[in-house]
């Protein structure tokens, strides 16, 4: 299982999108699916997406500043690519924050 927390407006994918609500979704891993793919299976939009955790760790964010707040990050080059051809794996935890999060993450 791959579970997505969804966070802000992003929240409207969730089955349960109420405030009290759980936010997450649990979706089976496909063998070699990438987070795009991922994204695209589940509808979700890569540009209402913001900042992109995965297991914790900073994949992307659309503001310059990320790389800079010590998150740890998942490449090791740069937090501002929007590659998302990563592969998913079963067990992983995405956090996806909408562009209404941003100033959580700054």
């Amino acid at each position: 299982m791959i579970s997505i927390y969804l966070y802000g407006k992003l929240r409207r994918y969730a089955p349960d999108s109420r405030p009290s609500g759980n936010s997450v979704i649990e979706v089976e891993a496909i063998e070699d699916e990438t987070l795009q793919m991922l994204l695209d299976r589940v509808g979700i939009d890569i540009e209402e997406l913001y900042t992109i955790f995965i297991n914790h760790k900073l994949l992307t964010s659309r503001t310059k500043y990320a790389r800079f707040l010590g998150y740890q990050q998942v490449r090791d080059d740069t937090c501002q690519s929007w590659d998302l051809n990563v592969v998913i794996k079963d067990g992983d935890r995405l956090g996806l924050f909408g562009r209404d999060m941003s100033g959580l993450v700054v």
